[in-house]
């Protein structure tokens, strides 16, 4: 059913599911927390599964200004001090994945683990530069399902698209010698048709201390939705067990600088 907890002057929706260590799921763009409805029964067998929802949407209103990773990130900060309570594994979606990743970079003992779906850290890494945002396209894709839960109505959908779209004409812009912050370890979990380049996933688990990365094949952005039952498999492998023991380590092989 969820409920509200208000978090500065965001009044934020979550539900969560199970019982266990915190997980928390983090929506992309444009969508909710019924984009992770493949994946939540799955996680809450094992896991105290929290689904918040960000600012201007699913069941979560719109607030005035602007939609910004800075602001979703502190609003995700609130989230973690105020009602989880203790460090979570991350797991998020597109800019959802971004947001984790700014959140465990600004506040690295708020986060267990992290799980980046369709991720990049820059815009140099999107496939298609510079494309079109065409709110009324994006609006009847989109719409109809924000309609459905959001407390500001289907109309106002077109007001966050745009928002959502002055933000992604600029940001992701971190640069690759930044990941290096990120403590934690990470799977980067990419659809092998995604919104970002290989090179730039690539790039992105060079740069992470601790990243381990899968690539679904025959998916697009849509990976959670076209292949569940691989996309789980892969996140309980993550979440629920020890890195095994490495029989030939290149990558992760200790140094002589470690000895």
């Amino acid at each position: 059913m969820g409920t509200y907890v208000q978090l500065g002057d965001v009044r934020t929706w979550y539900d969560e599911r199970g019982t266990g260590d915190p997980l928390v799921l983090m929506h992309g763009g444009l969508v909710d927390a019924r984009w992770f409805a493949p994946n939540i029964d799955v996680l809450a067998e094992r896991f105290h599964v929290y689904t918040p929802e960000r600012r201007g949407h699913g069941h979560t209103p719109d607030v005035e200004g602007p939609i910004t990773y800075q602001l979703m990130a502190d609003d995700t900060i609130a989230f973690l001090e105020t009602v989880v309570g203790e460090p979570a594994d991350l797991v998020g979606h597109s800019n959802g994945a971004f947001t984790a990743l700014l959140v465990a970079m600004r506040r690295p003992e708020l986060v267990k683990r992290l799980v980046l779906m369709s991720c990049g850290f820059s815009k140099k890494g999107e496939v298609v530069q510079d494309a079109e945002w065409d709110v009324d396209t994006i609006a009847a894709f989109l719409g109809p399902a924000y309609g459905e839960v959001s407390p500001d109505g289907i109309d106002h959908f077109k007001v966050v698209a745009t928002k959502i779209g002055e933000m992604s004409a600029v940001e992701p812009h971190l640069e690759a010698a930044e990941l290096a912050a990120v403590p934690h370890r990470t799977l980067l979990l990419v659809a092998d048709d995604d919104l970002i380049t290989m090179s730039h996933v690539v790039e992105m688990y060079e740069a992470l201390p601790r990243a381990e990365l899968a690539v679904v094949p025959g998916t697009s952005h849509f990976v959670t939705q076209e292949k569940p039952a691989l996309v789980n498999a892969l996140l309980v492998d993550f979440l629920a067990t020890e890195p095994v023991q490495l029989v030939a380590p290149i990558r992760r092989a200790p140094s002589t600088r470690d000895t």
